[in-house]
């Protein structure tokens, strides 16, 4: 089946998409969970940053090849065949739409700084997270246009007073905050392995401009050169701010921050930026949920259109939109909501999300793996410098994810296995064309 989309996202809509999912709620507090490591927190900020990139550049030249629809699912289908892709497709599709659920929660966490009810009534706080799902939804099914028109905004919007922060807070900082290098009391390797850790799922999202691709303008340039630019300028945005707040907050006081963006607002602003930053927080929280309600059934349009996921998922509007996929991707948010709202029931939702963060990891594994084989299968290759650089590549974002993966841990990969393993009756009933899902 052909997927016919209006070609509607050039340059700075993929990559305010790339940039608007990956700079996310936790940029908000990483750096006072990093302030007990000192500089080595920043170091840590460095090797992740570089392993992102490494895996950026394999989707990049991933999206050279296949600028087609579903990007991680579309390059493991093309190169392990129709039941690597399902699992894929199903990884990925679940593992969206259950983070999405995470994201509207944290929404309504923020939204109760100005309506403090929120925190302490349960069927308030549903319905707030309820409705933020359902706008965002709508605002999808009018299409991809008009959604990537709203994640510039938002993206703008919310990367705006971050960066102001970082260019009005180089003349408060404090170098002698940068000493000691390792002020944990850990050993150096521990606290720097412990430091990357807590940054690795900071990028999550750097596929984010090949999963439309079929409405992206000349993907073949677009969404390779929107993957390196979001992903370079997110490593930017991390990084600088880290060393303006690390700069401007003592690292003892950091480490017990409960604000810490709030907190170096409020010096260099002055009293009245501790509620504007709660603004920022609201709409950096908005557009990551906007971005990744946009792609939650991007996946499955893209399988359902290969046959590996069931019909109902590969109808469109007339512009296009995968309307009933992304119904079905809300309700099921929805439903998580519920759970998370229900008392006794938070941390069976902990517990979904991490190993939904363990699912859309895997897809980045096989993308990796799926790049190799493309460089040793191509009849043009030669083994000459650009052989080995690609390869050299797709090995480092390999051994990037298997790094987050391991960083997820146990739980998250147990949890995880189970769930890919139970995706598989779907495939068999797929498979023998059920005429329920088929």
């Amino acid at each position: 089946m052909q997927i016919v989309a209006e070609r509607s996202m050039g340059f700075w809509r993929a990559t305010s998409l790339v940039v608007g999912n990956i700079v996310g709620s936790g940029m908000l507090m990483l750096p006072a969970a990093l302030g007990i490591y000192g500089s080595t927190g920043l170091l840590g900020w460095v090797l992740t940053a570089f392993g992102a990139i490494c895996l950026a550049l394999v989707f990049s030249n991933l999206s050279r090849r296949f600028p087609r629809m579903g990007g991680p699912y579309a390059y493991s289908k093309e190169a392990f065949g129709d039941f690597i892709g399902f699992q894929m497709a199903w990884c990925y599709w679940v593992g969206t739409w259950a983070s999405n659920a995470a994201l509207a929660t944290a929404f309504v966490s923020y939204l109760s700084v100005f309506f403090p009810v929120l925190a302490e009534n349960p069927l308030l706080a549903f319905i707030a997270g309820f409705s933020v799902v359902w706008l965002l939804t709508f605002v999808n099914m009018a299409g991809v246009k008009q959604a990537s028109i709203l994640q510039l905004i938002l993206t703008i919007l919310k990367i705006v007073p971050l960066v102001a922060i970082g260019i009005f807070g180089i003349q408060y900082i404090n170098f002698d905050h940068f000493t000691p290098l390792n002020p944990s009391g850990q050993p150096f390797l521990t606290a720097l392995g412990s430091a990357a850790a807590l940054t690795l799922f900071s990028f999550l999202g750097i596929e984010s401009a090949t999963i439309p691709a079929e409405n992206v303008i000349n993907p073949k340039k677009t969404i390779p050169l929107a993957t390196m630019v979001g992903t370079v300028l997110s490593a930017i945005i991390y990084i600088g701010l880290m060393i303006v707040i690390m700069g401007i907050i003592p690292p003892a006081e950091l480490s017990k921050s409960t604000a810490p963006f709030a907190q170096a607002g409020q010096l260099i602003f002055g009293g009245w930026a501790g509620m504007a930053i709660a603004v920022v927080a609201l709409i950096s929280v908005f557009g990551t949920l906007n971005g990744w309600i946009l792609l939650q059934a991007q996946v499955p349009l893209a399988a359902a259109a290969d046959g590996l996921f069931p019909k109902l998922f590969g109808k469109v509007s007339k512009n296009g939109t995968p309307v009933i996929g992304l119904v079905i991707s809300s309700a099921l948010m929805t439903g998580m909501l519920f759970l998370n709202y229900e008392a006794g029931l938070v941390d069976q939702f902990t517990k979904i999300v991490i190993f939904a963060t363990f699912a859309i990891l895997l897809p980045y594994l096989y993308s990796a793996v799926a790049d190799m084989y493309f460089i040793l299968k191509s009849p043009e290759r030669t083994y000459d410098f650009t052989f080995f650089k690609s390869m050299t590549v797709a090995i480092l974002g390999f051994a990037y994810t298997i790094i987050i993966i391991m960083g997820a841990g146990q739980e998250a990969v147990f949890l995880g296995s189970i769930f890919v393993f139970s995706g598989i009756p779907l495939y068999v009933f797929i498979k023998k064309d059920s005429k329920i899902l088929r």
